[in-house]
């Protein structure tokens, strides 16, 4: 089976055609300055080939149409025709409480795709973007939504409540929602083949780190608890967004420098975080080298990002009754070993115990704690797209 996996923002999109069976993956692609000019980026991994163009995309039509034509050519394509794409998997960052799980696509979940725009006004309407021009270049090829949210609905009410009046979640939907989810669940299944135990007899803390950042606490394969929020900004420090902090700063900085909220919430998103703390860069990387030079902001954006992924890896295994996994992923978790051991070091009271040359390790499936470890410590390579591509094969297979 042949699976089109799209990711549309705002002014790009990314693909993948993949058999979500082998895991082959056939060609992937970037579409960048949609609505500017227009870019594609088109590989092909089996003839290590890249080809990039200059094509107009004044819309996410265009930008289909192009990722179609580069599939389809003669000289770089993988596909003699659209016909051998059996469905497409689109990743959608907002369900709100309508979705629990990947959905194909009608008329009734785009009406509800609308409504949660107001919960993600950034993120949905790219996705519903790329879904409309996928429907209008491929209208007679099965669609699937998969959500960022959907993992975490499995979250009890404790869980995703917050303390404020109860009407703001019975009419508004305020609540914790949580993201990544997507990520999540796909490293949580992996850690479970990893150890060789049914995912219904795990407890697993999943720490996904890397310019956007959240930890999940998954019992039984199912999320329990997530430190995103209502929002993506929520949790621990990431890359430029603050991550939790107390309400009543904003009120303090906006009277004091006459910001509006939308500039109070550009700074709290693209301001803050380790780039805010360090003055340096948003990038862990850059944040290292100027940690080893001595500068002192940069060591302790660091050690903050550390130390709430640390608290939170402490709440969780509290929270489940225990932990037999902690598992790292994405660009941080899968590519930074200091920031991985500055995390589970300290841990060993709750059976924790880290291996340093085991930890010297990049970008591929590894256990990552000594042997006698009594809680795992893994390390796990996200694939969202490919989880994606196994959604959207199950429900057209229905």
């Amino acid at each position: 089976m042949k699976v089109l996996v799209i990711n549309a923002g705002s002014s790009s999109l990314k693909y993948q055609l993949m058999d979500p069976d082998t895991e082959e993956v056939f060609a992937k692609g970037l579409c960048e300055r949609i609505g500017i000019d227009g870019r594609l980026t088109h590989k092909v991994p089996a003839t290590d080939g890249k080809y990039e163009f200059d094509i107009p995309m004044p819309t996410h039509a265009e930008a289909i149409q192009a990722v179609l034509d580069a599939l389809t050519s003669a000289e770089h394509g993988v596909i003699k025709s659209m016909d051998e794409i059996d469905a497409v998997g689109h990743r959608v960052v907002h369900g709100g409480e309508k979705f629990a799980g990947s959905v194909k696509i009608d008329q009734a979940v785009m009406d509800a795709l609308e409504e949660c725009i107001p919960l993600a006004p950034l993120h949905n309407p790219a996705n519903i973007t790329g879904i409309r021009a996928c429907q209008k270049v491929m209208p007679n090829v099965p669609m699937v939504g998969v959500f960022d949210t959907a993992f975490h609905q499995t979250m009890p009410a404790k869980s995703y409540i917050y303390a404020l009046p109860y009407e703001y979640y019975e009419n508004d939907k305020v609540r914790r929602y949580g993201f990544h989810g997507t990520s999540h669940k796909y490293v949580a299944g992996r850690a479970a083949a990893m150890l060789g135990r049914p995912i219904e007899e795990l407890k697993i803390i999943t720490c996904h780190l890397g310019n956007g950042s959240s930890v999940s606490a998954v019992d039984g394969g199912k999320s329990m608890d997530t430190s995103m929020g209502f929002t993506p900004l929520a949790g621990v420090p990431m890359g430029t967004r603050s991550g939790d902090l107390d309400a009543g700063i904003l009120e303090y900085l906006m009277n004091k420098y006459g910001y509006d909220i939308k500039e109070m919430l550009n700074i709290l998103n693209k301001k803050s975080g380790v780039q805010g703390i360090s003055g340096v860069s948003s990038d862990f990387r850059d944040l290292e080298t100027a940690a080893k030079e001595g500068n002192e902001r940069a060591a302790l954006a660091l050690e903050a990002f550390q130390y709430s992924v640390k608290k939170l890896v402490g709440a969780y295994a509290a929270a489940m009754g225990g932990v037999d996994a902690i598992v790292f992923t994405a660009g941080v978790g899968e590519n930074d070993g200091p920031t991985r051991m500055a995390i589970a070091s300290g841990l060993e009271f709750m059976g924790v115990k880290m291996d340093a040359e085991a930890n010297n390790v990049r970008g591929k499936e590894a256990v990552i704690s000594a042997a006698d470890s009594k809680v795992k410590v893994l390390l796990i390579p996200t694939n969202e797209e490919l989880m994606i591509a196994r959604d959207t094969a199950e429900i057209v297979g229905k």
